[in-house]
């Protein structure tokens, strides 16, 4: 939207800046129009300069952006990997749950094993205490017989065997009972900790999500701005081309109106050439030979009757073109059969075509300014030639007319 109100705004002024007034030939003279067509060419150049920056401006916003959403997308993998490892944790952090839910009933099992045998041992020690000590030697003495000697040393062996078990029983339920709640508490804490350090991650990733977002948003907002600037200069271009071309009307108006006597020749005398019939152009090519006029001819390449849309001024290779009045290049490149071309638009719906100029030979490029006289390209023979020369034209309204009574 703000595009687009900003093209209808340079539009507007360029209507109302760019509009002449009717006495607009008679208040200005030609040197006055040659100084504003030089401003216009500065304007121009200036918002040529300020499209390119926009161009490049978004050139390095778009790579910014390729380059934030190329780390926004391994965020988001990173994410993915640490939420894979958040459900594996919150499964151990289930699993250890379960193992103190059972070591919970194994320490039980084994606090009441520690608990009886402490009441046996407090029971031994209690018996102990009430009967006195009995001397195993007593005991022994006082066999009726060897075999109930032998019987009676069984049996002291038993118990001591028997209260030497429960000692180490006792000793090695006690040692495990705080072996297991130890590990039980080691393992929790350490996937507790897995817990939070994989949730920190994650809130450390998110936090990058958000800010790659912010900068790719911001980025995008710069390639909008870049291509409003870009929009609004090349439509500055366009109204700075109309009002060129406006002034180019008006001073072709002021310049002394001329009558052209046509003079064709199909060769030219003396040693400078043909030297043209008066007209308000500049010669395009300095000492050259008229080869072939306007009109129809015999076309010397296929043989048949045809009219020849311009004049042919046969010159050596690598003669310069100039151009016969100032304007703007509307065409640099090969064009069909006439070869390499140049056009330049002269204001007032007039052109001039010249072809068949040498590869390597075209001077100036789409859209600059010339100046009449200018070089603006070197004579060949590309395109439907047979030999060195230039052929120029001169079209009005697009169609080539008679260019003699110009030149």
């Amino acid at each position: 939207m703000k595009r687009w109100i900003s093209v209808v705004v340079v539009v507007t002024l360029a209507l109302v800046i760019f509009q002449p007034d009717n006495g607009y030939a008679k208040s200005k003279t030609i040197s006055q129009i040659d100084k504003e067509l030089k401003q216009l060419q500065e304007q121009a150049k200036q918002a040529k300069q300020q499209q390119e920056k926009a161009a490049q401006q978004k050139q390095e916003a778009q790579h910014y952006v390729n380059k934030n959403t190329n780390y926004l997308k391994e965020v988001l993998k990173q994410m993915d990997v640490v939420s894979g490892e958040l459900a594996n944790i919150s499964i151990q952090i289930h699993d250890t749950e379960e193992n103190l839910r059972s070591t919970a009933v194994k320490l039980n099992e084994t606090e009441a094993r520690i608990e009886e045998r402490s009441g046996l041992l407090d029971s031994r020690v209690r018996l102990m205490y009430t009967d006195g000590a009995v001397s195993y030697l007593d005991v022994l003495l006082s066999s009726t017989s060897f075999t109930d000697f032998l019987e009676r040393a069984d049996s002291l062996q038993a118990i001591a065997n028997q209260d030497q078990l429960l000692l180490n029983e006792h000793k090695q339920d006690k040692q495990l009972f705080e072996e297991q709640k130890a590990q039980l508490e080691q393992d929790y804490a350490k996937v507790k900790q897995l817990y939070a350090d994989a949730e920190a991650r994650k809130s450390e990733l998110e936090r990058k999500e958000v800010e790659k977002q912010q900068l790719i948003a911001q980025y995008h907002a710069e390639i909008e701005e870049s291509d409003d600037i870009s929009e609004e200069q090349e439509q500055l271009l366009i109204e700075l081309a109309t009002k060129r071309a406006a002034l180019e009307k008006e001073k072709n108006k002021l310049k002394a109106a001329q009558v052209y006597t046509y003079k064709r020749s199909s060769s030219s005398s003396g040693s400078g050439g043909f030297k043209g019939n008066g007209g308000a152009m500049a010669l395009p090519v300095s000492g050259a030979r008229l080869s072939s006029g306007y009109g129809t001819r015999v076309h010397p390449i296929s043989g048949q009757v045809k009219k020849h849309t311009g004049v042919d001024l046969a010159a050596p290779q690598g003669t310069d073109i100039k151009a016969a009045e100032g304007g703007v290049v509307i065409v640099a490149e090969w064009w069909s059969g006439y070869g390499n071309t140049v056009i330049i638009d002269h204001g007032d719906n007039l052109w001039t075509l010249y072809g068949h100029i040498r590869n390597g030979g075209i001077k100036v490029e789409k859209g600059e300014q010339v100046k009449r006289g200018q070089k603006v390209a070197e004579v060949g023979s590309t395109g439907n030639s047979t030999g060195p020369h230039l052929h120029f034209e001169v079209r009005i309204n697009g169609s080539p007319v008679d260019p003699s009574p110009y030149l």
